[in-house]
């Protein structure tokens, strides 16, 4: 019967638990990482801060003279309903006012061509404060917005809510202006920001919304 060979063990070390180990944490700190965890997922709610002179619903920061921001299509529709821009705003408000501009309202009028060329002619009155915009494009939906969010001291110039239907002469059938559906869509987007009026333009004369103490006739 052969001999079993021996061999001789060395380099024999013990397994040692890593510091990082799961079988180390008490439950108290797999708790922890746990919640923390979950906090990393949930998304971060960011709500704007709401400006100082707002009481509810009531912006307090409204006062003669009103400052009236108007857009293209408030233009537009002053002038199809030959309105006078400055003494319909006044009448409608029973105040002074401060007719505004912006730089992308005006790119928009110009890029429209000759068809808007009263309006233009209007926009460039130099009674009218200009503001100068610093953003991309001439969008000048998106920059009224931003300018009420930041700063709620604007009355919004914007047309009026009933459909236009204009017919198309290539295909013989009447469709929805798309500046309207535009306008509807500022509109709703201003409606969510709180203590911004809106005027608009309605059975020959300006009229006005979401202003306390204005007047209805």
């Amino acid at each position: 019967m052969g001999v079993a060979k021996r061999t001789r063990k060395f380099a024999t070390v013990k397994r040692l638990i890593g510091k990082r180990d799961e079988r180390r944490k008490t439950q108290a700190e797999k708790n922890a990482e746990l919640e923390l965890t979950k906090k990393k997922e949930e998304p971060v709610r960011e709500i704007p801060q709401m400006p100082s002179s707002m009481f509810f619903q009531h912006n307090t920061a409204l006062v003669p003279p009103y400052q009236v921001l108007v857009d293209t299509n408030f233009l537009s529709r002053t002038v199809g309903a030959k309105l006078p821009l400055m003494e319909t705003a006044m009448d409608c408000l029973y105040a002074s006012v401060n007719i505004i501009i912006t730089s992308c309202v005006m790119a928009e009028l110009e890029k429209l061509g000759p068809k808007y060329r009263i309006a233009l002619m209007i926009a460039r009155d130099e009674r009218w404060t200009r503001l100068t915009c610093d953003h991309k494009g001439t969008y000048a939906d998106d920059c009224i917005v931003d300018r009420i969010q930041k700063h709620r001291i604007y009355i919004v110039g914007s047309m009026s809510s009933p459909s236009l239907w204009v017919f198309q002469a290539k295909r013989g059938t009447w469709q929805a202006d798309q500046s309207t559906a535009n306008d509807r869509d500022l509109k709703r987007r201003i409606r969510k920001v709180p203590g911004v009026p809106i005027m608009s333009v309605a059975k020959g004369k300006y009229v006005i919304e979401r202003l306390p103490g204005a007047p209805t006739t």
